[in-house]
């Protein structure tokens, strides 16, 4: 066998080795997999009706969901900001694990307007592996008379 040949041969080889762990690693950041993130998650404390002139007080309910089936996932921070980005609330004060398939939920009540129509949350978490990220929503609900509004959004990653 010629000396091309041969390392053409072990040259093929090397890439048929190489490019699985590629592939895995590629999965891991493509695939939703993380090892942690910070959430940002829109909320609503109002909403307004009938022309902008009306305030329509919601009740906010924050979920995070571990749907990581096999690991947990540790929750670094939660923290409620209002429509000028200012401060209102950090809502954990120490880490909470959150175990496999388990969830967490944080309430503004309806009639806390502080956080306005451009509230937000940012949500940090984090795992000693790759994990599936959790879902983190905010959920809005509200009545008044016999009218009633509900909604939900969903938290993007910022980084």
């Amino acid at each position: 066998m010629s000396k091309k040949l041969l390392l053409l041969k072990l040259f093929a080889v090397f890439c048929l080795c190489i490019m699985p762990l590629h592939s895995v690693c590629a999965q891991e950041k493509s695939g939703g997999l993380s090892k942690g993130q910070v959430l940002y998650a829109p909320a609503y404390s109002h909403i307004y009706s009938i022309n902008g002139d009306r305030l329509f007080q919601l009740t906010v309910t924050l979920s995070i969901r571990n749907i990581d089936m096999k690991h947990g996932i540790t929750i670094v921070a939660v923290d409620y900001y209002d429509s000028q980005g200012k401060l209102l609330k950090h809502y954990i004060q120490q880490e909470v694990e959150l175990d496999p398939l388990k969830s967490l939920r944080f309430v503004v009540p309806q009639l806390d307007k502080t956080g306005g129509s451009g509230a937000s949350f940012i949500v940090k978490w984090q795992a000693d592996r790759f994990v599936n990220s959790p879902i983190v929503e905010s959920i809005m609900i509200g009545t008044q008379s016999q009218q009633g509004v509900s909604f939900v959004s969903r938290a993007k990653e910022i980084y």
